[in-house]
């Protein structure tokens, strides 16, 4: 039984969005509506163990580090990232729960309505 049989995530195609819900998650996709952003939830999310450090993330983009750090607030401000200081270092690792949510609206928008 999958999360949204078991009633985690009522599909658009029963039931439209309420505007709260509505709310919540375009704050969520828009953060992912950036390039930059849409990358870096990409090199965290697809660390074998599950998170990754600022000082691996910066070397990837031809951009500041106040600039990356900027997105990554966006991401964590979105809900779609956690972060944890270590010393000096900031390590960052996606919320499965919120991307979950944000791909189970998706799948519903997609799925057709059976009788």
């Amino acid at each position: 039984m999958s999360k949204q049989d078991a009633g985690c995530c009522e599909p658009l195609s029963e039931e439209p969005l309420a505007a709260q819900q509505a709310a919540e998650l375009s704050t969520m996709f828009k953060a992912l509506g950036d390039p930059v952003r849409l990358r870096l939830l990409s090199m965290i999310a697809s660390r074998p163990d599950g998170e990754v450090c600022v000082c691996e993330l910066t070397p990837a983009f031809e951009l500041s580090q106040p600039t990356i750090s900027h997105h990554l607030k966006l991401l964590r401000q979105a809900g779609l990232v956690d972060s944890e200081r270590r010393g000096t270092w900031v390590y960052y690792r996606a919320r499965p729960e919120t991307t979950d949510r944000m791909a189970a609206v998706l799948s519903s928008v997609a799925r057709p309505v059976t009788a």
